[in-house]
């Protein structure tokens, strides 16, 4: 199983960056997994959010393969422990035969055809966050949920 997290926009701050890259790379000795960025919609002054969220909508669809399972990072999603997210990625790497793709929306939300193609949806908190911090969150999670699964040093109960 490979895990693929897919953002709208590029991260634009150094100091998420340098983070978000730490734990990636940290990640990366676990487990296969990347990040991939959907470039942000230009000229959106004249869109409303919801054409903004469906144009967004349309590249996501087309970024996700046949057979991936896809995972949105939703206020509305279930909320986990981290223990508890480290018991749910295990159940997936073995039920998942090629990706598990989480994805970040815009910071409209995402379309109805995304929710569609949603398998699941999973909350990282009740505040609300910018999106460039989701990402950090995320990563530190994932690298969390495999230090659990590894019996690493990194995370105390």
């Amino acid at each position: 199983m490979k895990i693929t997290l897919l953002v709208t926009g590029k991260t634009v701050e150094k100091h998420y960056i340098a983070a978000i890259n730490d734990y990636l790379e940290r990640t990366k000795h676990y487990i296969s997994f990347d990040m991939e960025v959907i470039p942000e919609l230009k000229n959106t002054k004249s869109l409303s959010a919801d054409q903004q969220k469906e144009k967004e909508g349309d590249l996501i669809l087309k970024a996700l393969q046949s057979g991936d399972v896809v995972v949105l990072l939703d206020e509305h999603g279930k909320e986990f422990r981290s223990v508890e997210f480290a018991s749910w990625i295990e159940r997936k790497m073995h039920t998942v035969n090629k990706r598990l793709v989480f994805i970040i929306g815009g910071p409209y939300g995402f379309s109805p055809a995304v929710y569609q193609a949603a398998q699941e949806k999973i909350s990282l908190s009740k505040m609300t966050f910018s999106h460039q911090m989701i990402r950090l969150i995320f990563v530190e999670q994932l690298y969390r949920a495999m230090t659990i699964l590894n019996n690493g040093p990194y995370h105390h109960e």
